[in-house]
């Protein structure tokens, strides 16, 4: 039989001992319940009056629970039991062998003995509890002297790990201005040690940093708000240490700590203020709309969108002028041009400008009002405006037929300053490329420079544009818009060559064509064709023409019996007329071939006789077209030739062959006394460039272009001023291929002998008593050595020529 051995303590002996009856009661009831015989051994130690003949042989091993405390620290291997089998006489020959969990490396049993040891440090933490199984054999043989048992060894625990906190440091945020009691966190700590042994497991939490602030519930780890109106502008970061201790927070017992980081979230608690209740700033008249003027800001100490403003314009003589937004970047107020403002209409506006937090909470409203009002004061400042057109669009209807240089509108503009500089007007060439119009440079008065015509540009839009004396860079402009109305100056033509043939047994009245005709003019009531013969055809006795009211004729035959021996084509004309004023016509021909046809009136032929034209040429002819294209392009050549030969400039091969030409003219103004050069009377007087008298011609030179102001009407040139009359000179100038491209206009004021400037030639300041220095020409290097050997001071002997 297995008895225990030497136990480490009484609680060991105390627990061994209630196991063996435990368990030798439990494998008793299990045997009765199941029929089983049971070991003779157990049944007289339970049982002693039961017969003899229902017992079976005692079985030698008994269970056995040890019980080992952890972290032993001595330097001896730690005595854990002792197995002994009833077999065992003492003698040394049973032989104890241990197998299973942490056999011959944690524990040790003494073969001869029984004796177990533990051989290593043991941690409940790591592992609980060990299973082993023993066994006896007969040292000599070998033999199991004993079925092989199971045990087990329990490792007991002690208070030798803290509560930790596996989760720390924590981070937390609370609302500031939140109730005494408000949750922030839930802190945690655990203990390794066995929660059903003792107070080794049994944590109590406390707060070692951050009182008076907050709070842990000893329990529960939990932790709370305890001091009210806690202001996040006042401080708003907040460092708590948590103590967890085990042993119920006895003395003696291990404690672990951890930080929380706690953070007071902003609510909206603080109104926005101004810092400044007047703000001045300054804008120039000229600036765009939606530039910018300034800024301003309300200053609120929430953060977030708690400090989110809204500012809006409430008051003051600017609000139609300006506009305010908000910049959701930085909480500031831009102040904007609303509308194009005026250094003239007004100088300065005021503006009250309210910030207010669109987002508010209730139980904060007694901290405000939240919201808050400045004075903004704006002034425009005056700047250098370009002129600006009354009105700022113009619409002009012109006929057509209009004369050269006649005024169409008068266009206006003024200087918006208060300087009121004057102002030059001129055309945006780009907007009027083919000249048509020019305006006048004072007074703005628009003119027609070329002949309209709507066929060819029905509208016109030009840009006139008015630029400052003082200052040239302040342009203003304006688009002019020109609707050209339509004259009755085109006569309806024939859209086409027209084409008929009459059958020689046509018979009279017969449809022969059908016409009509085009007008390039757009009367306003539509175009109505007449058509009739033409006069010298009025009394044509083999066709007529039939006027079908709806801009279209029929022609038709008068006679019957047409022949192409006779005539074989008739040239009818056609005059056609429109209904405008003035009446307009033109005569159209219409060709009618007599022709040769069948009885149902399908044309067999045209031609009273077939003509047939060379196809090929004789040798001698081909040879005389090739001597003539040969000589022609002789000739073309020679003449080439000669052009190049007299176009080839002189080159002086020898660069020493240098000669000085003087060429000598006496072509001089005279000044005031010269009074033949050019009649500029002529010019503001356009009568008397047609007066009786001779006109005043130079007596040396020819008028390059001849005088034009005989073309122009008389009546034009009475009632018109000098520029429409140079306009009409200029067009008919440039409608002359005939006419240099450049002025021959020569005025001589202030130059010749009548001059007190005195003559202006150089040709005679040789015999001046001045001297010139001409020593600056040897600095200018090789290519001015000559020049500078001839006119300048040589310090050697003179050349030899």
């Amino acid at each position: 039989m297995w008895t225990p051995g030497r136990m480490s303590n009484a609680k060991s002996w105390l627990g061994l001992g209630m196991s063996l009856y435990f368990w030798g009661l439990m494998d008793l009831m299990t045997t009765v319940l199941s029929g089983t015989p049971t070991p003779p051994g157990k049944l007289e130690a339970l049982l002693p009056d039961k017969p003899q003949s229902h017992l079976r042989i005692k079985r030698s091993w008994v269970w056995n629970q040890f019980f080992v405390l952890e972290e032993y620290t001595g330097t001896d291997p730690l005595y854990v039991g002792k197995l002994h089998s009833d077999m065992d006489r003492g003698d040394g020959s049973i032989k104890y062998i241990l197998s299973g969990e942490g056999a011959g490396v944690v524990f040790t049993i003494d073969d001869t003995t029984g004796d177990i040891h533990a051989i290593q440090r043991l941690d409940r933490e790591e592992r609980a509890q060990y299973t082993l199984r023993a066994q006896a054999l007969d040292r000599r043989t070998g033999r199991p002297m004993e079925p092989e048992s199971e045990f087990i060894i329990k490792i007991q625990d002690i208070n030798d790990n803290e509560p930790k906190f596996l989760d720390g440091p924590y981070v937390a945020t609370v609302p500031e201005m939140s109730p005494v009691g408000t949750s922030v966190i839930q802190v945690t700590a655990t203990d390794a040690d066995d929660p059903t042994y003792g107070n080794s497991a049994r944590v109590v939490y406390s707060i070692l940093q951050g009182q008076p602030y907050f709070s842990v519930d000893s329990k529960t780890g939990v932790i709370r708000t305890a001091l009210m109106n806690m202001d996040r502008e006042a401080k708003e970061y907040y460092e708590v240490i948590i103590q967890a201790k085990d042993m119920g927070g006895q003395l003696g017992g291990l404690a672990g700590t951890t930080t929380v980081n706690i953070t007071l979230s902003d609510v909206n608690d603080n109104p926005p203020r101004f810092p400044q209740k007047h703000y001045q700033m300054s804008v120039l008249e000229s600036a765009p709309v939606s530039s910018t003027v300034g800024r301003v800001f309300a200053k609120d100490l929430d953060e977030g969108i708690n400090a989110e403003m809204k500012y809006t314009i409430v008051d003051g003589d600017g609000a139609d002028a300006f506009d305010i937004n908000t910049d959701p970047n930085f909480q500031v107020g831009i102040i904007t041009v609303k509308k194009p403002l005026s250094f003239e209409s007004k100088k300065s506006y005021t503006l009250k400008v309210e910030g207010a937090n669109p987002h508010l909470e209730m139980r904060f409203l007694n901290l405000g009002p939240f919201q808050d009002t400045t004075t903004v004061h704006i002034s425009v400042e005056d700047v250098d405006e370009p002129p600006i057109f009354e009105p700022g669009f113009y619409f002009v209807e012109v006929p057509e037929d209009v004369a050269i240089g006649t005024t169409i509108q008068i266009i206006s503009a003024k200087d918006p300053d208060v300087t009121n500089n004057s102002i030059r007007y001129s055309i945006d060439r780009s907007s009027d490329p083919g000249r048509f119009f020019y305006v006048d440079i004072t007074t703005g008065a628009l003119m027609t420079a070329r002949p309209l015509d709507r066929e060819e540009f029905s509208w016109h839009n030009i840009t006139v544009l008015a630029m400052e004396m003082n200052n040239p860079s302040q342009v203003g402009s304006v688009s002019v818009t020109i609707k050209v109305l339509d004259v009755n100056d085109n006569a309806p033509e024939f859209p086409r060559f027209y084409e008929a043939f009459v059958c020689e047994n046509a018979k009279a009245g017969q449809l022969i064509q059908t016409v009509s005709a085009v007008d390039q003019d757009d009367p306003h009531n539509g175009q109505h064709f007449h058509y009739s013969l033409a006069p010298e055809a009025a009394n044509n006795p083999n066709f007529t023409v039939r006027d079908n009211q709806d801009n279209t004729a029929r022609i038709l035959t008068r006679r019957s019996g047409f022949g192409q021996q006779e005539q074989s084509v008739f040239y009818l004309p056609i005059l056609i007329a429109d209904s405008g004023q003035p009446v307009l016509s033109s005569t159209g021909t219409l060709t009618i071939q007599v022709c040769s046809c069948d009885d149902d009136g399908q044309v067999l032929s045209c031609s009273p006789e077939a003509y047939m034209l060379p196809v090929s040429l004789s040798r001698g002819a081909l040879i005389a077209i090739l001597a003539c294209i040969f000589v022609l392009l002789v000739l073309v050549l020679l003449i080439l030739s000669l052009r190049r030969h007299r176009k080839q400039p002189y080159i002086i091969d020898d660069e020493e062959n240098i000669h000085e030409n003087i060429v000598r003219y006496d072509d001089e103004g005279g000044g005031e006394e010269d009074t033949e050069a050019f009649d500029i009377a002529a010019m503001w007087n356009p009568r008397e460039a047609q007066g009786g008298g001779a006109p005043k011609t130079r007596q040396d030179m020819l008028p390059e272009i001849e005088s034009l102001s005989r073309y122009v009407p008389q009546t034009c040139a009475v009632n018109s001023t000098v520029h429409s009359y140079v306009l009409a000179k200029l067009y008919e100038a440039d409608m002359d291929l005939w006419a240099p491209p450049f002025d021959s206009l020569q005025t001589y004021m202030f130059e010749g002998d009548g001059s007190v400037a005195g003559s202006l030639s150089s040709l005679q300041s040789a015999t001046s008593d001045s001297e010139q220095s001409f020593d600056f020409l040897t600095d200018w290097g090789p290519r001015f050595r000559k020049l500078a050997e001839l006119y300048g001071a040589s310090e050697g002997p003179a050349p030899l020529w």
